[in-house]
């Protein structure tokens, strides 16, 4: 390709303004200003003429669309963190580099974590959902509304990476004593820092805590990583909260388990077959049993921004003939 021509670079969503404009200046940039998703089809046709993809999460890219790529394309920048949309094995076979957007989303993320870790418990959306139904308020009473305390209480993160650090520095904050298990245990270092005790047994761990955070990717490896065998473990007092990928997570068996009172409840802003939401969980939702949030984990402006920074370098460095900063690899996942 001639250093002076552009490359043809297929945006499968609408990005904020300023990364669209900045992509539209740097790349023949062709965006989807109706934000309306890409089919199958449409996504197979822009892998036959680009020179750049830059999908998102809800962009499946499997083998057997891969497999239509046309001969320019060499470079799919994945606006996200993670890639389990993308069959990157396939795509590397092709000759495509793929790049993600880590790093950028972790505070937001963290931050949504916790509200869920504090709702959940507290009963919030229940309490608002009080004041903004049918029936009056009757005012306060001792015993109504009752919620469980979370200071003293036991997290157990599953996935201690960027974002299960920052849950964890968030929880100690509000008294939480903090437990993990990760493929690898962290750092000495880290784990005094964040005060935290390890458990190479998940099932072990599962048994022992009083809320369970969900930060893990979803990888071939933590696909139902909680089964139904260990969701069974957890205490019926416990609670679940789930940021990170709904796959992770058997959702049938969470929903037996708590309708049942196995479980106490859940905070869910991910779900196993998005965007469909299962009824079985919008029913125990409107019972108060758990609070669902539309996977907005990390919607805030600046996370956005951020994204889309990470992807013009991606692109850009790509380009130019250098090594993207954020290229994936099978081995890393």
């Amino acid at each position: 390709m001639p250093k002076s021509k552009k490359p043809l670079v297929v945006v499968t969503r609408k990005l904020p303004d300023t990364v669209e404009t900045r992509m539209r200046e740097l790349f023949d940039a062709r965006l989807n200003l109706d934000d309306k998703p890409m089919s199958q089809a449409e996504l197979a046709a822009a892998l036959k003429t680009a020179d750049v993809l830059v999908p998102t999460v809800t962009d499946r890219l499997d083998a057997s669309v891969l497999s239509q790529s046309g001969e320019n394309l060499k470079l799919i920048a994945n606006f996200g963190n993670g890639v389990d949309n993308i069959d990157v094995t396939t795509a590397l076979q092709r000759g495509i580099t793929v790049t993600n957007t880590p790093g950028v989303l972790t505070e937001d993320t963290a931050d949504m974590t916790m509200a869920l870790i504090l709702a959940v418990p507290r009963r919030l959306t229940e309490g608002a959902q009080i004041l903004t139904g049918d029936n009056e308020w009757s005012g306060w009473s001792p015993t109504w509304m009752l919620g469980h305390r979370i200071w003293g209480k036991r997290l157990g993160i599953i996935g201690m990476g960027r974002i299960g650090q920052a849950v964890a520095r968030r929880a100690g904050a509000f008294g939480l004593q903090i437990h993990y298990h990760n493929r690898r245990r962290v750092a000495p270092r880290i784990e005094e820092e964040l005060s935290a005790t390890y458990w190479e047994s998940l099932d072990q761990m599962l048994a022992r805590v009083d809320i369970v955070s969900v930060n893990c990717p979803h990888t071939p490896a933590t696909y139902h990583l909680l089964s139904a065998r260990r969701l069974q473990l957890m205490r019926p007092e416990a609670y679940i909260v789930n940021t990170a990928r709904g796959e992770v997570i058997d959702e049938n068996a969470l929903i037996r388990l708590i309708a049942a009172g196995d479980i106490a409840g859940a905070g869910l802003d991910v779900f196993e077959h998005e965007p469909a939401v299962n009824p079985r969980l919008a029913k125990l939702a409107r019972e108060g049993k758990v609070i669902l949030l539309p996977h907005m984990g990390s919607a805030t402006v600046e996370g956005r921004i951020d994204m889309g920074e990470k992807v013009i370098i991606n692109i850009k460095t790509f380009m130019d003939g250098h090594k993207p900063p954020d290229r994936v690899l099978p081995s890393m996942l």
